[in-house]
């Protein structure tokens, strides 16, 4: 997977490759989809949610620059193989799910494998998690009309938001950069992709 599939497209931290190297994706897809685990797409996990393919986790997380030190939030638990992969590589993790049953089981294989620097909600994730804010980088893991201003106001001055905007069935992977208080900052393209809608107050309505 990593020599095929990341390595090829360009991807080139190397933090970001081991881990993806050595995390058991496996262990993050339903038991009837194990033997497609490390296939070059997206899988779905219940729910009407996906895991993304690798290649779209190693971009994103690629992304967000990450030195190892960083408070990250995350939009879209799902079945917390992004969470895993943000938790082996910084400080602490802040992850948001609207739907309860996904983030439960989420919680059990990230503790299953050691990682404990995460913290978990059930909630609305396009208001983000201001009492725990600023965070240094912000993920959102399911497309959004625009950038939520909540999220661009919990991130910290010289952090980086990712985020898949545009319509419901198709956007542009979106690296945004703040430079100053309460949201300025610019936006880069970095690629056309598809990810499920994320819903609620500053994301889509349900159905």
């Amino acid at each position: 997977m990593v020599e095929e599939q990341l390595i090829r497209r360009g991807i080139r931290d190397s933090r970001v490759l081991r881990v993806m190297g050595t995390l058991p994706r496996e262990h993050f897809v339903p038991e009837q989809l194990q033997r497609y685990a490390y296939y070059d797409g997206p899988l779905e996990i219940g729910a009407g949610q996906t895991i993304s393919q690798p290649y779209m986790v190693a971009l994103m997380t690629e992304a967000l620059e990450l030195r190892g030190d960083e408070r990250v939030l995350e939009i879209g638990t799902g079945s917390g193989y992004q969470t895993a992969v943000l938790a082996s590589l910084v400080y602490e993790v802040y992850t948001i799910e609207r739907i309860r049953d996904l983030q439960e089981e989420a919680r059990k294989r990230l503790t299953a494998l050691g990682l404990t620097n995460v913290h978990f909600r059930v909630g609305d994730g396009s208001l983000g998690w201001s009492e725990a804010s600023p965070f240094d980088r912000i993920l959102v893991t399911a497309a959004v009309p625009d950038l939520p201003p909540p999220l661009k106001q919990q991130l910290k001055v010289g952090g980086i938001l990712v985020a898949p905007v545009g319509p419901r069935w198709g956007q542009i992977l979106i690296r945004w950069k703040k430079h100053g208080e309460p949201d300025q900052g610019s936006a880069e393209e970095l690629t056309d992709c598809a990810f499920v809608p994320l819903v609620g107050r500053w994301g889509y309505r349900e159905g």
